[in-house]
């Protein structure tokens, strides 16, 4: 279950709060080729609108939980979508982790997006990034080196950077060709004891 309340009730009814929505950005493929075959031109306006509404440039993400399809053209629309986005940043090199929870639970159909949501938010709560099992062989954008993104495999410490707070994007795609990306920030630099 996710819980979403403004900061300041949070705050003042002393909830833990785990992770903050910065913003959220939609759009549609309009007229498409079929229910299934997304286009990466909507993806990129989804992930634009995030981005302005949170007032954040895709250099400051560095995770991304893709809705990752697992299907070769639903991938390849959307590693084309976030390539076209993330490198157009100044930083150099692999430096954005990338994956999706469909490779540990599935494909959950209508509660795709809010399962990567909660993957997200755990990563940030636990400054960790977290790993993408069962990818052997990455799209071939993704292992050439040119991309921003890597995916990532093991479970690492988010080490924090200056200047912003550890921060993530998170895709849902759906079927013919609706588009979410929302941006999501730690709700605290420090690592929190249980």
């Amino acid at each position: 279950m996710v819980v979403l309340k403004r900061l300041e009730d949070a705050r003042r009814d002393g909830d833990r709060i785990y992770a903050l929505l910065r913003g959220l950005g939609s759009s549609s493929d309009g007229r498409g080729n079929a229910i299934y075959a997304p286009r990466a031109a909507g993806q990129v306006e989804a992930l634009r609108k995030a981005y302005q509404v949170a007032g954040v440039t895709p250099d400051t993400i560095e995770l991304i939980e893709a809705h990752g399809t697992g299907t070769r053209v639903g991938d390849a629309a959307e590693v084309t979508a976030l390539n076209e986005v993330y490198g157009k940043a100044e930083r150099k090199g692999p430096w954005c982790a990338l994956g999706s929870v469909k490779s540990q639970i599935g494909h959950t159909k209508a509660a795709a997006g809010v399962a990567g949501i909660i993957k997200a938010v755990a990563a940030l709560h636990h400054k960790v990034l977290p790993p993408t099992i069962k990818v052997e062989q990455p799209i071939e954008s993704l292992h050439s080196g040119d991309s921003p993104l890597y995916v990532n495999t093991e479970p690492r410490p988010w080490m924090p950077s200056a200047g912003h707070p550890r921060r993530a994007g998170v895709s849902a795609f759906g079927f013919g060709g609706s588009n979410f990306h929302c941006v999501l920030d730690e709700a605290s630099p420090h690592k929190e004891a249980i």
